[in-house]
């Protein structure tokens, strides 16, 4: 299904409406990638300047929630949309309300980084945090480009995925209480990367919830509670093609 194929059977003027709001939301998701992706270089690269600099255009992104947000609103009361428009306008509603998070968690990386820019590196260089976040980078670049498909199946494959950067999560938390204890004075910043790795993982809660909003506005189903092993049942049977449509 096709993005054009919402709002059919109303006026050209809404169906702009419609495309304008799903292109806002995509470049909201650019930002947000973006973004995501300076905060990661500070952390590599040791980039104390770049990191601040990530925490202070966080406001960029809170203010095109705002904007996003508002013309929803406006088409909510102004168009009274159904079936399939209705269910783009909620999605995007509830959808950038998690870009907007995925904003402050990178923020919040990029503060972490700018610490740990002027403490003494281990040997690995942070190698597991590395690891999980170009999983969660992957996490968020499917989630924005299932959005932008209407892809059902990747949308269930950036689910799925989820489930491994929470091992992931697990695993650096894990080591991090062992590092501590065998340790004190690397307290401060085996916290600081505890924290990071933290921000990591709600970045791919917040990239999964997106893929949830997805499979509801092509399906109409809200999945969010469901066990991943009944996802794909779950999802097998669209609603009407006619329902989609309108």
């Amino acid at each position: 299904m096709e993005v054009a194929e919402f709002g059919q059977d109303v006026s050209h003027g809404f169906n702009d409406e419609l495309e304008r709001i799903r292109s806002s939301f995509l470049q909201m998701g650019g930002l947000v990638e973006e973004q995501f992706g300076h905060a990661l270089k500070a952390l590599t690269d040791a980039d104390s300047e770049l990191g601040l600099q990530v925490a202070k255009n966080d406001v960029n992104i809170n203010q095109m929630e705002v904007a996003i947000d508002e013309e929803c609103r406006r088409v909510l009361a102004t168009k009274a949309p159904a079936a399939g428009d209705l269910r783009l306008i909620i999605a995007t509603i509830k959808a950038i309300t998690d870009l907007e998070r995925i904003g402050d968690e990178a923020e919040k990386i990029g503060s972490l980084a700018a610490k740990l820019a002027v403490v003494e590196r281990p040997r690995t260089n942070y190698r597991e945090l590395r690891n999980l976040a170009r999983h969660v980078k992957d996490m968020i670049h499917g989630a924005l480009d299932a959005f932008a498909r209407l892809d059902v199946q990747l949308a269930l494959d950036i689910v799925k995925a989820d489930e491994e950067v929470d091992l992931e999560y697990e695993t650096i938390y894990r080591q991090s209480i062992t590092f501590m204890m065998e340790d004190p004075r690397m307290i401060s910043r085996v916290m600081d990367v505890t924290w990071t790795a933290r921000a990591l993982e709600r970045i791919g809660d917040h990239s999964k919830n997106i893929c949830e909003y997805v499979i509801f506005l092509v399906h109409g189903k809200d999945i969010r509670h469901s066990d991943l092993r009944n996802l794909q049942a779950d999802v097998r049977d669209p609603v009407d093609n006619q329902e989609v449509m309108k």
